[in-house]
């Protein structure tokens, strides 16, 4: 599942490389995909939680994973490329000096964390086996577009950023194959403790993207872009449950 994760965010970076007028289109996913993280987040990861480790252990877990996030966000780099820098970079005449670097690092660590995700995902109920692999995806195509379209204003040569793109998101593999390794070392209760963490990852990643369309372009239409995905990804959660029992 890391594996198509990664496709769908390639596959956004292509359509990012080439990407000129389309650019309104594609701010519009980013809530949506938001919104789909928050609910996936907040219905389908934090009840289970609840129920495995209790609401006090759970909601510490989760909140700590935000945190992590966050704080990493605000002092480090923005960890969500699809979330950030709101310029037209697909529009530059110009490349963006020195801005590759640190972008390609923040893609890189992000993708690590979404494949940790999905193997972190395995471990839980069937819905969430199914669900968190889907959300990431989601969300990925909008993050590979974002980064296909800054990497071409910001590296000469298409080729080399279609090259740094795909090596960004290769790292969505190398986090499922870490998580993979550590399950058999971990005692069974220890196996939600980074699940935990995933959720509290994809709720901060969530509400940012919906936050900064908002202070951008005003509420109405991040918030109801947001709202369709959590109000999908709930819809999601409960026929999947119902298709299960």
């Amino acid at each position: 599942m890391s594996l198509w994760a990664a496709l769908a965010a390639v596959t956004g970076a292509i359509a990012g490389l080439s990407l000129t007028g389309a650019r309104r289109g594609t701010r519009a996913m980013v809530p949506f995909s938001g919104g789909v993280l928050l609910g996936v987040s907040l219905f389908s990861v934090l009840p289970e939680l609840a129920r495995e480790l209790g609401w006090v252990s759970g909601v510490a877990l989760f909140a700590a994973g935000y945190g992590i996030l966050f704080v990493v966000g605000r002092t480090v780099y923005p960890v969500c490329p699809a979330c950030s820098h709101d310029h037209d970079h697909a529009g530059c005449a110009s490349s963006l000096h020195g801005f590759a670097a640190p972008l390609i690092s923040a893609a890189a660590l992000h993708s690590l964390l979404d494949g940790w995700s999905i193997a972190t995902s395995e471990w839980g109920t069937p819905d969430l086996r199914l669900a968190i692999p889907i959300a990431v995806a989601l969300h990925k195509v909008p993050e590979g577009i974002a980064l296909g379209s800054i990497l071409r204003a910001s590296i000469a040569s298409r080729s080399q950023a279609f090259f740094w793109c795909v090596c960004a998101e290769s790292a969505t593999i190398a986090g499922a194959v870490i998580g993979d390794l550590i399950a058999p070392h971990l005692d069974t209760a220890w196996l939600w403790y980074p699940l935990a963490l995933a959720g509290g990852f994809f709720c901060y990643l969530g509400f940012h993207a919906v936050h900064e369309e908002w202070q951008r372009r005003g509420a109405a239409q991040p918030v109801m872009a947001g709202i369709a995905g959590m109000a999908g990804a709930a819809a999601f959660q409960q026929s999947l449950r119902a298709f299960l029992r």
